[in-house]
């Protein structure tokens, strides 16, 4: 095949490839439909907020409403505030402050 055949086909393929990525782009925008994420700050080191057992209605923010203790991830404590939390939580159930599942 001469060199100038070669480069028709190269160029058309180069077209071909471009119009399959604009047809994936305009499925699919991603870069619209992507929320701007802000980074959880634990809210104990931030204020410097104490983590009290007798704090029923403090802790009952770091439940679901069915008594389990919400992750991390989800609340924005950090891991040494996380385990004092539940550990706090785990003594506001034992003296009844919080129940342990939701009625």
């Amino acid at each position: 095949m001469s060199d100038e055949t070669m480069n028709d086909i190269d160029q058309n393929a180069d077209v071909q490839m471009q119009d399959v990525m604009k047809d994936a782009d305009e499925r699919a925008p991603r870069s619209k439909n992507k929320t701007f994420f802000r980074k959880k700050v634990c809210r104990f080191c931030a204020q410097k907020a104490k983590i009290d057992y007798k704090d029923s209605d403090g802790l009952r923010r770091f439940t679901t409403e069915r008594g389990k203790i919400l992750p991390r991830r989800i609340t924005g404590t950090c891991a040494k505030h996380q385990r004092r939390l539940a550990l706090e939580i785990k003594r506001a159930r034992a003296i009844c402050l919080l129940p342990f599942v939701a009625d």
